[in-house]
């Protein structure tokens, strides 16, 4: 396998306003400390299986510095664990929008904030188990 797997690229970043607002307007939630994700299996632009959006409250970090780096750290994590969840969602042909949301109240290391999103990987895979086409085309 290439290094390919794990690039986070602009066609994996949820931007669609339209997608956002329908994700929390319609999302279902889960909690994953130090992560809240909300996610929703939709159509999405392009051919790729997820897409995902951080978020981290302005008013629990006023500097932006600070939320930019909590951002920066769960992008990363997310990097670095999604090649085996983007694996299952394409097996089931299926599409989801996630946004993951810190909840913490103050700024946590990276390998906490890694722990919860393998955590949140695993429960979203659980989650979205009910959804998709799963039956196989040989």
């Amino acid at each position: 396998m290439h290094r390919s797997g794990f690039t986070f690229g602009k066609n994996e970043k949820l931007c669609s306003r339209k997608i956002i607002d329908q994700l929390f307007l319609k999302g279902e939630t889960f909690l994953a400390y130090p992560l809240r994700i909300r996610f929703l299996p939709t159509e999405l632009p392009g051919d790729v299986p997820v897409q995902v959006m951080f978020q981290v409250s302005k008013k629990r970090f006023k500097q932006a510095v600070k939320r930019n780096l909590l951002k920066r750290r769960m992008r990363e994590s997310y990097r670095l664990n999604k090649p085996c969840f983007i694996r299952v969602f394409q097996e089931r042909n299926l599409q989801i929008a996630v946004a993951f949301l810190y909840i913490a109240e103050k700024e946590l290391d990276y390998h906490t904030i890694e722990k919860g999103m393998k955590k949140a990987l695993l429960q979203l895979i659980e989650k979205t188990e009910g959804y998709g086409n799963t039956s196989q085309n040989i």
